[in-house]
């Protein structure tokens, strides 16, 4: 139970971390961007490149998570946490955003998070879910 709980926090924290450093990179490197960012009227581009971060931040919380333990239901709740956070934000930002950009982000946490566990279950069994 304890390996499950650690799991689930490290694919949590490993989503916070790749987000906000790839958010950071992204201010810095696109003066554009960091211009719009606070009042959030990004250009489709933008958007894309806010939603492939999260598609990247959710692969490594699967494949975090999975490294950690082989339970199935732990290692797809960092995505189920990550939605039932998300809904509420994405709800108070509705009229920010087109539909197509809260359905994309929203619906592909959990199914991101199982490819991102798939991914970690082809290393070499030398992982740390076999110790």
């Amino acid at each position: 139970m304890g390996r499950n709980i650690v799991a689930v926090i490290a694919g949590l924290a490993a989503w916070l971390a790749v987000a906000t450093v790839a958010g950071l990179i992204m201010r810095e490197s696109w003066p554009a961007y960091a211009s719009v960012a606070e009042a959030m009227t990004f250009t489709l581009p933008m958007m894309i490149a806010r939603l492939s971060i999260g598609a990247v931040a959710t692969l490594v919380a699967g494949f975090v998570a999975a490294l950690i333990t082989r339970s199935a239901v732990a290692r797809l709740l960092p995505g189920v946490i990550l939605l039932i956070a998300f809904v509420p934000q994405h709800a108070m930002l509705w009229d920010k955003f087109p539909i197509w950009y809260h359905l994309t982000f929203l619906l592909s946490l959990v199914p991101l998070t199982y490819a991102g566990n798939l991914s970690a279950a082809r290393l070499p069994s030398a992982t740390l879910r076999s110790a």
